[in-house]
This record gives C-alpha cells, structure tokens and sequence, in this order.
C-alpha cells in the first residue's frame, strides 16, 4: 500500500449600535471552554498564514511542526458537531437529526457564496484600482475575471475555490455525509470510526480525490481529512472518556513530546539548510513531500500529540478559561463561521496595505494586530445582539456551536 507515501505535494500552503466598552461575559453553561478557546486561536492562527509575505506568521505553529491550525479546526468542528447533532438524533430520531445536520451544511453553504462574491468583488476592484492584475493571479481568480460565467457555477458547484477559500467546502461536503456518520456512531462507534480509517487508508491508496476547476483536486481531499473529523465526532460522543486513561499514561505524553521534538528538529532544517544533513536520506525519501492535501500520517500524528499534551495539561475547569485575558479568544471560538469568513476578507486587505503601502515590519504588526482586533471586535457586537435578543445564555448548545469556519490554510 501506499499509505505512508505522499502521494503529492500541496499548497504550503456605521449605523450600527455600539458595543458595550467591555467584552460581553462568554456563555460557559453547558459549554467546554477548551473548544471554544481553541478554535478562537485557531482562526487568529489562519489569519495570520493567509497574509503572504507575514513575518508576524512566525508564530503560528506550521513553523514549528507538521501540523498547523487546519487541524486543529477540523478535530474540534468534528467534535461540537457530533455533541450538538448527535444528542438531536439520540433524542429525536434520524429524520429530525439528519434534518438539522444538512440544514446546517446549507446554511454553511449560504455563508460560502456570500463569502465568495464578496471576495471577488474586493480583489477585482484593488487590481483595477491599482491597475496590478497581479492580485487576481496570485488569489486564484483570473478565470473568474475572464469567464465570470462559467466559474460563477464551477464555485457553486464547489469546484473553484480561489485562494484561502478552501476550509468552508471542505466542512460543506463533511456535513453533507454526517448524519450517516452519527448514526453509526450511536449505535457502533467503534465500527464507526474503523469505516472512516479504512475510507482514509482507501483514499491513500487508490488516489481518490474530488476535482477542482480549472484543473487539479481539492487543497484539502474530504475523503483524507473525514478521518480527523470523524475521530473529533468519535470523541464528542463518548471516546474521549474511552481514551482518558490512555492520554494519562506517562509513556504516552512522554511518546507525544518526544514526536513534537523530532517534529520541531526536522521542521527547523527546513529554515537552516546546513543542518539538513543531519536527516537520513532513507528518512527525507520517506516523509518528503509531507502532504496537506491528503492529510499526511506525519501531520496527523503531529496533532494528536498536541492534542495529548493540550488534553492532560488542560483540564476542563482550568481557572483562566474564566479569565478577561482568553475572553477575546474565547468569544471568536464562539462566533467562528463569521470571524472566519472576515478573516478572509481581512488577510487579503492587509496584504493589499503591505504591497501598495508599506511591507515594513512595523505595518505588518499593525495589520495583523488590527485584523484580530476587528475579528475580536465582530464576536463581541455578534454576542452583545444575542444577548439584547435574548440569547445571551444558553442552557445547552445550539447548532451554532458546530461552526465550523474553517482550514485551515
């Protein structure tokens, strides 16, 4: 088999009320605070890897690992989705669960193509303005410019995705095929998860893939990346408690950290090619290309150690999930189809400030500073609605808890 071989390289890839002063107390009822605050950094981490050029971007975590934010998106949108709409199915049936599942997935949908005009309308209008047609190249969107028509349908039919576009798809066509997911989950979670396994294992083997326009496949393959979202499903609905003394295991956090090291090590050649020889050429031939696309073995394990460290070192009532200091975090985790969907609009905005402005470093603190700020700001306003709405607490989570908003990137 295949499996342990990249199979090929992928994209390294006014009239408004006002907002209190404050940010808004975050919902904590029912609610694991990990997620929400996790998923919030996760989309300051994609924000950041969207803006080409970024030297703020050093502190993500792709430079410093296999794995990046995607991941961690995708495991956590897994997890609240099967929490939400897996108790909607246990409670009221396949029908009414299923229902609410693709209900979602449309409105997903809605929020894409929003998404994707608005989108095209800023990076047609900066490369008229500015008379560089060089943004649409490099975004992705010189078919669109020439056949407007014909790609308009392709991105409706999810085919064509410029640049930093692809996370949302991916979570469409993951929803889409969901309620069967679940429904087996319920009733045999384990067989669950193997049939998701052996659709990676098969994807890896046999090269499946869904076709992209113009030409190529998806940036990140569902029938690769169903595995991380599923486990993160398997784990909302009972497996993490099977796993718990697993992850306590002092041989597995020593194994976890001790994968983050050789990750980190290998990952630093990268940036000091005179180290490079320190890596076996048996072992570049084996890991090298280190595959987004398909969701390579070496990215995912990159994650779970994470996720192993993050699970035994933070503990669901950790005092500073509570505290003003992760509240903004927190409060986007919570808001995540919209601050994705404007973190897109914002990358691309900074990088038009860099190129046409200035690329100093100073100015890409300061748009990368700003764009967090204007994400924090927008879950803020989203969450002081709620609340004059009365939404302001939540006895149980909602479906809006799954937003997904995703890779990640």
């Amino acid at each position: 088999m295949m499996l342990f071989r990249p199979l090929r390289s992928s994209p390294v890839s006014v009239g408004a009320p006002v907002a209190p002063a404050s940010l808004p107390l975050v919902k904590t009822t029912g609610r694991d605070l990990r997620l929400d605050l996790f998923r919030g950094l996760a989309l300051w981490l994609i924000f950041l890897d969207h803006i080409p050029s970024n030297m703020v971007s050093w502190i993500t975590i792709r430079n410093y690992g296999f794995s990046d934010a995607t991941e961690i998106f995708v495991f956590i949108s897994g997890y609240t989705a099967a929490f939400v709409y897996g108790r909607a199915m246990r409670e009221r049936g396949f029908v009414v669960g299923a229902a609410r599942i693709l209900k979602r997935a449309w409105q997903v949908y809605v929020a894409h193509i929003f998404l994707f005009v608005v989108y095209m309308a800023e990076i047609a209008y900066v490369s008229a303005s500015s008379d560089n047609p060089l943004y649409a190249e490099e975004m992705g969107i010189f078919n669109f410019l020439s056949q407007p028509d014909v790609t308009m349908v392709q991105a409706m039919l999810l085919k064509f995705k410029p640049a930093n576009m692809d996370v949302l798809p991916l979570y469409i066509v993951l929803l889409a095929g969901f309620p069967a997911f679940v429904w087996m989950l319920l009733r045999a979670p384990t067989l669950a998860l193997a049939g998701s396994l052996a659709v990676y294992l098969l994807a890896w083997e046999f090269d499946w893939s869904l076709p992209a326009y113009p030409n190529g496949s998806w940036a990140f393959n569902p029938f690769a990346w169903q595995l991380l979202f599923g486990f993160g499903a398997w784990c909302g609905l009972g497996g993490a408690k099977k796993i718990a003394r697993l992850i306590r295991s002092p041989y597995v956090l020593a194994a976890a950290a001790g994968y983050l090291l050789f990750s980190f090590a290998v990952v630093m050649t990268w940036y000091l090619p005179r180290f490079a020889h320190y890596v076996p050429q048996w072992l570049s031939n084996w890991m090298y290309p280190i595959d987004k696309t398909n969701l390579d073995i070496l990215r995912l394990l990159h994650f779970l150690a994470i996720a192993t460290l993050t699970v035994r070192f933070v503990p669901p009532d950790w005092p500073a999930l509570k505290s003003r200091l992760l509240r903004p975090a927190i409060l986007c985790g919570q808001h995540s189809l919209e601050v994705f969907c404007l973190g897109v609009f914002l990358a691309f905005a900074s990088h038009f400030v860099m190129v046409e402005i200035s690329a100093a470093v100073i100015m890409q603190v300061l748009v990368s500073a700003a764009g967090i700020a204007a994400m924090i700001m927008a879950a803020a306003l989203i969450t002081w609605y709620g609340k004059i709405e009365g939404r302001g607490q939540v006895s149980r989570p909602k479906p809006q808890d799954a937003d997904l908003a995703g890779g990640e990137a």
